[in-house]
């Protein structure tokens, strides 16, 4: 099959969007398929294999956006694509799906970033209810001219439905359960590391992603009080300089000043990212506008406890008192209780981190890519009828 991926970021940005292309499009190979991934440049002349084109791009809030150029209609008439696959589409996908119309070529749409509460939570009173408005009129706009929308998780799906987004299904994602693996526990990097970062012993509570406003990161500050613990970070973004002095503030002034300052990492990727998660006793998650929440299964499948907030995504992805904890964000202390829960049992870290590994077994990217193959035929089909 010949499938054509227009979206809306790619490498060197790292995001949630370009974890997910780059590993469909690593299976696709693998599954024998041809792909060929449309993108904002700079980017890579070709990944695993297949054909990367590039369009004119500029910085938006640390991502390079691209514009939806006459590149996108170019590179399908020279592709001649069975399938298109939009990832993410808001521009470049948007425009993708206009021209594969016009090409009469089966479209397959990934809804993954969830731009409507992005804007409210970024917008202040009617004007941010207004814009969010809006982003939800160009979302339908853009997802009724697609054969098939695939949400991540299943609140996700129902969200979509009730902003009437025809044709829907499901389609999670999956997780490289070769790379993010317990082993990394006894690695004697990991081990030194975590040495460094917690050397009288302490219990890490870690994050990994973008550290932007819509992650909600201040939320880490109401743990900064928790004795024996300390906060590492993994990313970059632009909220990077304002967290750091938020949380070192929360610890200074925490009584008795228990724990040691926030660590902040850096972005990380492959294996010193593995190592990173190996390092941690518990997985922190505070965003609630996450549509899946792929750092979620990272740190389940490294054998992680994880703690997220009972909205969206994560329900789908922690198992509540054998996974790890859903908290409510609406409770004021409750990720602390959850949390706090964690640190006091060590045994509890122990079953819960076990019991990671087991949930994400059947989640890997080749059996995923092989379920989105299926409704990239679904979408052929339908637009055949």
């Amino acid at each position: 099959m010949r499938v054509a991926i227009a979206t809306e970021s790619f490498l060197p940005s790292l995001n949630g969007v370009t974890t997910s292309v780059c590993r469909v499009a690593e299976s696709l190979r693998e599954q024998g398929h041809t792909a060929m991934i449309i993108a904002p440049g700079p980017a890579p002349a070709t990944f695993a294999g297949h054909v990367v084109r590039t369009l004119p791009g500029l910085p938006v809030r640390g991502f390079r956006a691209g514009l939806p150029t006459g590149g996108v209609r170019r590179a399908l008439r020279d592709f001649r694509p069975d399938v298109v696959h939009v990832a993410s589409p808001f521009l470049v996908g948007a425009r993708g799906l206009h021209h594969a119309e016009g090409f009469d070529l089966p479209t397959v749409a990934i809804y993954q970033t969830d731009m409507p509460n992005y804007v409210l939570q970024h917008g202040r009173g009617a004007l941010g209810r207004g814009a969010s408005t809006l982003t939800w009129e160009w979302i339908r706009r853009i997802h009724s001219r697609a054969d098939l929308t695939l949400a991540p998780s299943r609140p996700t799906l129902e969200e979509l439905r009730a902003h009437h987004i025809p044709r829907t299904g499901l389609w999670g994602r999956g997780v490289d359960t070769r790379l993010f693996t317990p082993t990394w526990k006894e690695d004697p990097q990991t081990l030194a590391l975590k040495r460094a970062l917690a050397p009288n012993g302490e219990v890490i509570l870690g994050y990994v992603g973008r550290l932007a406003p819509e992650k909600e990161l201040h939320r880490l500050a109401e743990l900064a009080h928790l004795p024996g613990t300390r906060l590492v970070l993994v990313g970059e973004g632009p909220s990077r300089n304002e967290l750091g002095a938020r949380l070192a503030e929360a610890v200074a002034r925490a009584p008795g000043r228990p724990t040691l300052p926030p660590a902040f990492l850096g972005p990380r990727t492959g294996t010193d990212l593995a190592r990173a998660y190996a390092s941690f006793d518990v997985f922190v998650h505070t965003g609630t506008k996450e549509t899946f929440g792929q750092t979620l299964q990272e740190g389940a499948a490294t054998g992680l406890p994880v703690v997220a907030p009972a909205v969206g995504g994560p329900l789908d992805l922690v198992d509540h008192g054998r996974t790890g904890y859903l908290f409510d964000p609406e409770v004021r202390g409750d990720l602390t209780r959850w949390v706090s829960e964690l640190v006091e049992s060590p045994g509890l870290r122990e079953s819960m981190g076990s019991a990671g590994p087991t949930a994400v077994a059947g989640r890997s990217w080749d059996a995923l890519t092989t379920q989105l193959v299926g409704h990239y035929e679904q979408a052929i089909a339908a637009r055949a009828a």
